[in-house]
């Protein structure tokens, strides 16, 4: 399949990955000017070991390269990249330096910020989780189409001696390139495409209650190992240190977890600037869901609503009451709610950062500890290259979870504040820093599946 049908194709399956409040905070650039292709070719080889500076044949930093004003998804008329008077792939032509391969096609993961999580200092790791996740599906739907990653390059702050990766007015201004990939012809198993479509499709957050019947451990024990089984870890060179995958089944873990959703769980609804973020992305009903493409419905948090209680909870939810309500208590009641849940779930998981690097963890979400490097997070604080890797195994562990029948309900406002995530560490004895944790089990009720914007919006030829 043409790599032009095949990135529609896999853009339409990526668009439903997860990510906080359905923001949906990515995007992805295809590079096709013959300039962008040598820059994307230079930038990979130059996280090789030995590799050059990334540099441009005419002596200028990676990341001059001229565009056309739209950079949507279009281009010759077979959907191929433009290609230089000789016929050639852009970017192959003779003394443009290093020539990338006329198979191969290059992708750069951004982060929007136009669409971004703001509120609170852990939405950072939020964001870059759910890029990793996209990231992750759209490899997936792209190597079962017979386009198979192989390179990756985690590209920001000296990855180009400072200068932006791409440039030119296709690049769109909001968007920070988190990663670049290449992709190459490979054999596709049969019947790939369409069970992962299926599979991605059926993917959503249940916060509805689950069966109380137990998970059984050979199912726990596929899952924790489908987090390692990543195509984007599979295309990177570099070693890292893998993430961990701790389920809490016991009754005095599971008790001991409600117990800290129970105390903290509120925060959600007490912090202001956290909570007007939120509440702006609950939509009224269907019709502005569907209208904007992001965001959820009460029906989606709290599953079927009579009129009267949809009514109560749309004025019960907004900023302005909840100052209110919370002196009455009203976000304790919800915390206890939710904890309830939690209790009566037959498992819970956390996915963490080992730590075991002995690293000192200096680096923040969003600051690569160094050019090409997807591992060394280590410590306490994981760099922007960790975290991708994890939203990647991440989306690994939700779709085995998924084709295994399971549910899972994020329970994140544990993880959005460094105190509270520090006593829900040490009380769970989780084995590092916690990135992602949820309820896990059969649903007993299915909950609607959230709306997506169109695919076109997160993609741009380059």
């Amino acid at each position: 399949m043409a790599f032009h049908d095949a990135l529609q194709v896999a853009a339409a399956i990526a668009a439903r990955a997860p990510s906080s409040h359905n923001c949906q905070p990515w995007g992805v650039g295809w590079a096709t000017d013959a300039v962008t292709r040598r820059t994307a070719a230079a930038l990979l080889a130059a996280g090789e070991p030995g590799g050059r500076a990334a540099v441009s044949p005419d002596g200028r930093s990676a990341g001059t390269a001229a565009g056309a004003p739209d950079g949507r998804l279009g281009g010759t008329r077979d959907g191929t990249p433009d290609r230089a008077p000789d016929g050639t792939p852009d970017g192959a032509s003779a003394g443009s330096g290093r020539v990338p391969s006329r198979r191969s096609e290059y992708l750069v993961l951004a982060l929007d910020r136009a669409r971004e999580l703001t509120a609170l200092p852990a939405h950072a790791t939020e964001m870059l989780l759910s890029c990793g996740s996209h990231g992750e599906i759209l490899a997936r739907a792209l190597a079962a189409q017979g386009w198979r990653a192989d390179g990756v390059r985690l590209l920001g702050p000296g990855a180009t001696g400072g200068a932006p990766p791409f440039g030119g007015d296709r690049w769109p201004r909001a968007w920070e390139p988190l990663c670049l990939l290449r992709l190459s012809p490979a054999p596709a198993p049969p019947g790939d495409l369409a069970a992962l479509r299926e599979t991605v499709g059926a993917r959503h957050t249940n916060r509805g209650p689950y069966r109380p019947e137990a998970i059984d451990p050979g199912v726990l024990a596929r899952l924790a190992s489908s987090a390692t089984e990543s195509a984007l870890l599979r295309a990177q060179q570099a070693p890292g240190a893998p993430v961990a995958v701790r389920h809490l089944v016991g009754a005095p873990e599971r008790a001991a977890l409600a117990e800290l959703v129970a105390r903290h769980g509120g925060r959600d609804f007490a912090h202001r600037a956290a909570w007007r973020e939120t509440h702006a992305y609950i939509r009224r009903d269907e019709a502005e869901a569907a209208r904007a493409g992001d965001g959820f419905t009460l029906g989606q948090l709290f599953g079927e609503l009579s009129p009267p209680r949809r009514l109560g909870m749309r004025a019960a939810l907004a900023p302005a009451t909840m100052r209110l309500l919370r002196h009455a208590g009203y976000d304790r009641f919800l915390a206890r709610q939710l904890a309830a849940a939690v209790r009566r779930s037959p498992a819970a998981v956390a996915l963490c950062f080992d730590g075991s690097d002995g690293s000192d963890g200096s680096e923040r979400p969003g600051n690569p500890s160094g050019p090409g490097d997807f591992g060394g997070f280590g410590g306490r604080t994981p760099d922007a290259g960790s975290v991708l890797r994890a939203g990647a195994a991440l989306a690994g562990y939700w779709l085995a979870a998924t084709r295994a029948g399971l549910v899972l309900h994020p329970v994140s406002v544990l993880l959005q504040h460094e105190d509270v995530r520090d006593a829900c560490e040490r009380r769970l004895a989780l084995p590092g820093r916690a990135l992602f944790l949820s309820r896990l089990g059969y649903a007993v009720t299915a909950f609607p599946s959230s709306h997506r914007r169109s695919p076109s919006h997160a993609l741009r030829r380059v």
